[in-house]
């Protein structure tokens, strides 16, 4: 009898056993995760926050490595690749702010200046020489101390495609700017000016809010238009918006006034004569020196003493900007960190930049497509590789709470 009633327990324990289904007996391996998913979450952007944020300075730093390798080219296929990590980035990482939404109207820049570009080398000509002339345009003669200038006259293919590499250049550089104005916040970078720039930066910063301000009355505006059923197009149209856009900012710069003067803007502590002359003295030869260098890394002679020059300025002209901060009484609030995710994305853009100084000592014809004879252009596969490195802060920078929400 005991020996059945054993037998009927471990009988019972068995169907018990039996009755856990396979995906309940691994769930506490399946819960454990791979050392990958470890890596993963370590290394995944983390949602931007007051802690998280990434420092204003990177964005800067990021957008003037692009337009840096923008402005040693003219082949417009890797123009035309810079501005597109441009915007993927933005796209990826602006936020609602309004300064955010500036983007468009810096596209929109570039290509008025595309256009006026083409329209003034219609107009009046050219250095390039071309071969295949496409119109005629009426020529209008110019009095005798204008010899030189012409106004209308043949227009070649060779003149209309070098006036659309030089102008897509100039948009490029455009687009690289708008990408910062963007991505940046300009309070927050304001609070990581150096004390001795502080007013300076808050004159700068208020202009750069200016426009994208401005931006987003005009949305506001022609939205509330249109949803009263009045145009939005048209001179007239233009004209009522316009009146309210331009009234708004007046009363934001009187609001910016009145705070700026109840924070004691442009009040200074007193210190010794000496430290001041020495400031003066440390900034202005500094920055001589700075010029002197830069133009010695561009001149074809001044290589040898250009670089060290150039150093020996940034350092005279940082030391000057460390005495005169004494000037500055006020504090800083919670500081803005720069952690490794702002040292990859600084050196993104820089690594971008070195990358396509490099290729324009190495191979000048791929970056530099001539006109004259007129051939197409090629993508060059090396400096296009280097232009991706853009793309870095659209996977390392914080995400914005709206797309962590999708």
């Amino acid at each position: 009898m005991t020996g059945e009633r054993a037998e009927g327990l471990k009988d019972r324990r068995g169907a018990a056993r039996d009755d856990v289904t396979p995906a309940r007996r691994s769930l506490p391996a399946a819960q454990d995760p791979p050392r990958w998913s470890t890596y993963k979450r370590k290394w995944q952007a983390p949602l931007a926050g007051r802690a998280t944020a990434l420092h204003a300075g990177a964005w800067w730093l990021w957008a003037l490595g692009l337009a840096t390798a923008a402005s040693r080219t003219t082949n417009p296929l890797l123009l035309g690749l810079i501005v597109g990590v441009a915007g993927y980035v933005v796209a990826a990482r602006r936020t609602d702010a309004p300064w955010a939404r500036s983007y468009g109207a810096f596209l929109k820049l570039g290509l008025v200046v595309i256009g006026l570009r083409l329209l003034f080398s219609m107009l009046l000509g050219s250095p390039v020489p071309g071969a295949h002339t496409l119109f005629t345009l009426p020529e209008i003669p110019l009095p005798a101390w204008a010899q030189g200038i012409r106004f209308g006259g043949k227009v070649t293919a060779e003149q209309l495609v070098f006036a659309f590499y030089d102008g897509l250049k100039l948009a490029a550089l455009l687009v690289c700017v708008g990408a910062a104005n963007a991505l940046a916040n300009p309070a927050r970078l304001l609070k990581s000016l150096p004390a001795a720039l502080y007013e300076a930066g808050v004159a700068v910063v208020v202009a750069m809010t200016f426009a994208p301000n401005m931006v987003a009355d005009v949305v506001r505006l022609r939205t509330a238009r249109r949803l009263r059923g009045r145009p939005t197009g048209g001179v007239k149209a233009i004209l009522q918006i316009g009146l309210p856009v331009l009234e708004g900012a007046l009363e934001r710069s009187v609001a910016i006034a009145a705070s700026m003067d109840a924070r004691g803007y442009g009040r200074t502590a007193k210190v010794p004569p000496a430290v001041r002359h020495t400031t003066n003295v440390l900034t202005l030869g500094g920055l001589l020196g700075m010029c002197a260098g830069t133009y010695g890394l561009l001149a074809a002679q001044g290589a040898a003493y250009g670089l060290p020059v150039l150093g020996i300025g940034a350092v005279l002209a940082l030391a000057g900007l460390r005495l005169g901060g004494r000037r500055s009484v006020r504090t800083r609030y919670r500081p803005d960190r720069w952690g490794p995710r702002a040292w990859l994305v600084a050196g993104s853009g820089a690594a971008v930049a070195a990358l396509l100084i490099r290729a324009g000592s190495v191979d000048p014809a791929a970056l530099h497509p001539g006109v004259v004879p007129l051939v197409a252009p090629t993508l060059p596969l090396w400096p296009a590789a280097a232009i991706l490195i853009g793309l870095l802060p659209a996977f390392v920078a914080p995400v914005p709470p709206k797309e962590a929400s999708l």
